[in-house]
């Protein structure tokens, strides 16, 4: 196999996504967030990390971590809840009561929630005309109930989305909506020791209002949360103020050395945060759109694509639809004068003998050409950059799994 050019394989935390190739950090992602952010550890523990620092995450599997880090971007969300983490403040109607149960962030600061119904008194009026999702971690408690309901609802309201999740099983119920409520969804998310993230997402009222948040059973609670969207992101602590997480972004990776406009060959190894209907891309460009090699995930409908387009004219742009988009893929896109190939988990998917190639391709960036439009929030595991193009034996070894065991936990499936 070839040496690449470029590499990036996550493995520090800094204002940087680090690569290892080339060693005198021209490769390496300037990174920016305007505020804190939290991270999944690699004891699996929430923790916070400053303003000036990418996020080295770890995947879940059963609650437990498995694989290597992926660096983690995501876009602006706000938390509305105000204390996300203090049920006995008077935020919250009925309360709760402090508990020595060890929370997800690793400290004891889980409540119990010993009230029939837990929600704010207090409303922030959002439009919630617009989909929102809430979600509160929650684990079972042995003296109480092993079942939690989640209501999204206006404030006062019997407009509600609403879904039953299970503690001990892991599962949760049909989704309700009642009265104008619709798109409701709900997930739940293995935390390890007995936690559980629970989301629920959809629109509650067709006017302008309070959203309320209603987690119901004796349980053990922590980390509520709402933001506007269609699916959870990263946990956003609170303290008696909605706090906003800002958007992130990389880019500058590269200069005109080393990029090769003849030939080469892109890998990625990528997963989207949800199918939820938004474009993200991922760029060697010349910092237009004019000349540059484009990989998009198509968050509507599970598509990945790719562009090719030198001065200005598309010459490869080729669209496959991915079982699911938000599992990691391992993509390769081939690029050489009437030699264009895509290469998705060890199969070649298209192929076309026609074509220009870019020019004054100089960098590489997390977003379109451009370096700002539709940036690509997901979480990335790998990237590699060869700077000639590769045999199709050595793309399909690149995009391989090497083995059963790898591809089960890459894909976070339970093996049983």
């Amino acid at each position: 196999m070839a040496k690449p050019k470029l590499a990036l394989i996550p493995a520090a935390q800094g204002d940087k996504f680090y690569s290892v190739l080339p060693s005198d950090g021209v490769g390496d992602f300037d990174f920016t967030r305007g505020s804190s952010a939290t991270r999944i550890n690699a004891q699996g523990l929430i923790e916070t990390v400053a303003d000036t620092s990418s996020r080295l995450n770890y995947d879940l599997l059963n609650g437990k971590v498995v694989n290597c880090p992926h660096y983690l971007l995501e876009p602006a969300r706000t938390n509305s809840i105000t204390y996300s983490e203090d049920f006995s403040n008077a935020y919250w109607l009925s309360g709760a009561t402090p508990n020595n149960e060890v929370s997800p962030n690793g400290t004891l600061t889980a409540y119990t929630n010993l009230a029939s119904g837990i929600y704010p008194v207090n409303q922030t009026s959002i439009d919630s005309t617009i989909v929102n999702t809430g979600s509160i971690f929650a684990k079972s408690n042995p003296n109480g109930s092993n079942i939690m309901t989640l209501n999204l609802n206006r404030y006062g309201s019997g407009d509600a989305v609403i879904c039953t999740f299970d503690l001990l099983l892991g599962t949760f119920g049909t989704v309700a909506n009642n009265g104008t409520a619709s798109q409701g969804t709900a997930k739940i998310e293995n935390f390890g020791n007995g936690w559980y993230r629970c989301s629920l997402s959809g629109i509650s009222s067709t006017t302008s209002g309070g959203l309320s948040f209603n987690p119901i059973g004796n349980c053990f609670i922590y980390g509520a949360q709402v933001e506007q969207g269609s699916y959870s992101t990263s946990y956003i602590p609170t303290n008696g103020t909605a706090i906003t997480r800002a958007a992130e972004s990389a880019d500058g990776s590269g200069d005109a050395a080393t990029f090769n406009d003849s030939e080469g060959v892109l890998m990625a190894e990528i997963r989207a945060l949800a199918n939820d209907g938004t474009t993200r891309r991922f760029s060697i460009s010349d910092g237009s759109y004019s000349n540059r090699i484009t990989l998009e995930l198509d968050e509507s409908s599970n598509t990945l694509k790719v562009f090719v387009i030198s001065a200005n004219t598309t010459y490869y742009s080729p669209s496959e639809v991915l079982s699911d988009i938000t599992n990691y893929n391992k993509v390769a896109i081939k690029y050489k004068q009437n030699d264009f190939a895509l290469w998705i988990n060890g199969f070649e998917f298209d192929v076309d003998n026609s074509g220009d190639t870019p020019i004054n391709l100089s960098q590489m960036q997390f977003a379109d050409g451009n370096g700002s439009d539709a940036p690509l929030y997901g979480k990335t595991r790998e990237l590699q950059y060869f700077d000639s193009a590769l045999t199709d034996a050595q793309l399909e070894t690149l995009t391989s799994w090497t083995s059963l065991q790898e591809m089960i936990t890459s894909q976070l499936y339970t093996n049983y």
